[in-house]
């Protein structure tokens, strides 16, 4: 590798649709036209995957043909982004099947979100690998727009939130603001938190450890979120983390949503948990903007953020 260039989206290109995870399921064409309408809208074309629909392959496709359909819109120069919207538990098996050289080197953008931790955070991986070969910009000049891969689900677009997605969406990825990228925070101990990012949901996350493709998550912010579990599965995971020892690397826990906890009415449980687990020294901060709610904003795998107590927003890149 010996150089990277950030690919820009505007309007009329190409973006690459894929599952890595599991296909879709029976509501497939009507979930893909409405996506396609809204990409269309906002000024995207998208080019969509073969291997989307999966009604043939239930269980999914190969591990290699679906990382294969990811590397072809790596290597097609008229793509220049690339949106996963699928979810569930396959996701890790494309890894070791990808080209990471040629997909840091390509400069595009990976986002999706849920099962697809396992992707950003082993693109986020051979990212600082790549960024230690390179004079690539400084921690406190990485914005959204310098990381390889965004949590986040494009399919957003299309839900209970569509126009205020749509109109983030097109704001920071068209003109460069940090809208999407942006969310409202609180502080439930310290008093500020500044690093890079990593994480994404926390049961796809532990997959990756004891693997190449787990994060060096020294000085970093460990963003965690779910979509399902209660207390007895969320103690086991944070468990795992303590057990492995992050949270004595990391600067800090930023914690999204947990929704099968929340719905629950155990809100607040979550940040208790951690609390107790991570100890009153490290700095824990709580969003209800970043995770798997249609509303949710995205956040940047690898880029900077600075969040104190007494600002109303964080923005990846300062």
């Amino acid at each position: 590798m010996n150089n990277r260039k950030r690919v820009s989206v505007r309007r009329g290109d190409k973006a690459g649709i894929v599952c890595c995870s599991n296909p879709m399921g029976e509501h497939a064409g009507e979930t893909l036209a409405a996506l396609e309408k809204a990409l269309r809208e906002v000024g995207l074309i998208p080019v969509f995957s073969n291997d989307i629909c999966g009604q043939q392959q239930e269980n999914g496709w190969p591990a290699a043909r679906r990382a294969g359909a990811l590397m072809e819109f790596y290597r097609n120069e008229e793509i220049q982004v690339i949106f996963d919207i699928s979810g569930g538990d396959l996701a890790n098996e494309i890894l070791p099947y990808l080209d990471y050289e040629t997909i840091l080197q390509s400069g595009k953008q990976f986002w999706g979100y849920s099962d697809l931790t396992t992707v950003l955070n082993a693109l986020g991986t051979k990212w600082e690998t790549f960024r230690r070969r390179m004079s690539l910009p400084e921690e406190q000049q990485r914005g959204w727009q310098d990381a390889p891969a965004v949590l986040y689900q494009i399919r957003n677009l299309t839900g209970s939130d569509a126009q205020g997605q749509r109109e983030r969406f097109c704001r920071s990825v068209f003109d460069g603001t940090e809208e999407l990228f942006s969310f409202d925070y609180d502080f439930v101990q310290g008093e500020s938190l500044e690093g890079i990012t990593a994480g994404g949901n926390i049961r796809c996350l532990l997959k990756l450890a004891g693997t190449p493709y787990w994060p060096d998550l020294n000085g970093r912010i460990l963003l965690l979120e779910a979509l399902g579990g209660l207390e007895p599965q969320m103690r086991t995971y944070l468990a795992q983390l303590h057990q492995l020892g992050v949270f004595r690397q990391v600067r800090g826990i930023l914690l999204g949503t947990f929704t099968k906890l929340e719905e629950q009415g155990q809100t607040e449980r979550m940040a208790e948990l951690v609390c107790s687990y991570a100890g009153g020294s490290l700095s824990v901060v709580k969003t209800s903007q970043v995770g798997h709610g249609t509303d949710s904003r995205a956040v940047a795998v690898g880029a900077y953020l600075s969040l104190h107590r007494n600002a109303c927003a964080a923005k990846n890149g300062g």
